[in-house]
């Protein structure tokens, strides 16, 4: 089969690293299926693992590619009794868990000590004409979704599902604060929670992101910068917003603290422009604050995810579609940062 993988991790020019060509077609083991993948959504997590920054440790060479979309080809022994029939259209969840440690047997299991997302630890990626993975993660495509709008549905708007309605848990009527208008995971927050019924402010450096945010269903939009806070506060009569959606870091934190509501949450999934600011541990203990962390999602949300959009006919912002030959360009635009929503690669 073909696929793009990685030979090299680290260096100067992670891109260097990066292979198209053939690999071994996957065979699926007990309890597993094989996907047909029709599309793939690029992630951070794969220009990460060409820079060398993995969560657990990978054998070169190395499929990438977290997110798929595509159509059941075969199982083997032992599939669920409810899995998807062989030739269906299924989206992929992209976890793994070990299912025996104290997290996977709470209340969470994406407390899973040793948790995995496809491409990690010993699982080959889905930037591939197949990809194997447990049957038990294949769910019905909703019939709304083309193959790459449901690719971008697993790493990117489950990690925003969860941030707005399990973390910060909102509701309609109520206000999130998004950063930074222009991401996959930003464009994904600011697309739920406007279907949700929720007030959506965004904020960016940029004025066309700005105005395509609005174009999603924001409903505030407002420049980056030191004084982003006061725009805020201003728009909610000095209240502040209920929660804030945070995966920028240090360029935005200190907007964070100040623009959420005494007593509301600061829900953290990510720290693209640097992981150490200022604390102000004044401010959150004074004012009550909630800074939870987030990662990724479960099954059962993952499920409800797809049900939502598919009620309310969300649909994620893509800024380009690349076939697998040029998946290159692909990673050089995301590495470049210049794109607003999802990247999407097809096969």
């Amino acid at each position: 089969m073909q696929a793009a993988y990685a030979t090299k991790l680290g260096g100067d020019a992670p891109l260097e690293n990066l292979e198209i060509g053939s690999r071994p077609d996957p065979v699926p083991g007990r309890g597993e299926a094989r996907v047909r993948v029709r599309a793939v959504s690029l992630n951070h997590h794969d220009y990460f693992t060409l820079r060398g920054i993995v969560g657990s440790p990978i054998e070169l060479p190395r499929t990438l590619g977290c997110d798929a979309s595509g159509i059941v080809e075969s199982y083997g022994p032992d599939a669920p009794g409810d899995a998807p029939p062989v030739g269906s259209d299924v989206a992929v969840y992209p976890v793994r868990r070990c299912g025996t440690c104290a997290g996977c047997m709470g209340a969470d299991p994406m407390l899973c000590r040793r948790f995995t997302m496809l491409s990690d630890g010993d699982f080959e990626g889905s930037l591939a004409e197949y990809v194997v993975v447990p049957a038990a993660n294949l769910v019905p495509k909703p019939a709304s979704l083309t193959h790459e709008q449901c690719a971008c549905m697993g790493v990117t708007f489950l990690t925003a599902y969860r941030m707005l309605f399990v973390k910060a848990a909102l509701a309609p009527g109520q206000s999130v604060l998004v950063q930074g208008a222009g991401g996959g995971l930003a464009t994904a927050a600011v697309a739920l929670a406007s279907a949700a019924g929720l007030t959506v402010f965004v904020t960016s450096r940029s004025g066309e992101k700005l105005e395509a945010a609005r174009a999603l269903g924001a409903h505030h939009t407002i420049p980056s910068g030191k004084d982003a806070f006061k725009s805020v506060l201003r728009l909610t009569s000095g209240y502040g917003v209920d929660a804030v959606i945070e995966s920028i870091g240090e360029p935005t934190w200190g907007t964070s603290l100040r623009a959420v509501r005494q007593g509301g949450a600061v829900v953290v999934a990510g720290a693209t422009a640097g992981p150490n600011p200022p604390a102000d541990l004044t401010r959150i203990f004074w004012r009550q604050l909630r800074v939870l962390g987030s990662t990724m999602g479960t099954l059962p949300e993952f499920v409800r995810l797809l049900a939502f959009v598919d009620r309310f006919g969300v649909k994620p912002a893509i800024d380009a579609t690349y076939p697998l030959s040029d998946v290159r360009k692909a990673f050089e635009r995301l590495a470049a940062g210049d794109l607003f929503g999802k990247l999407v690669v097809t096969m």
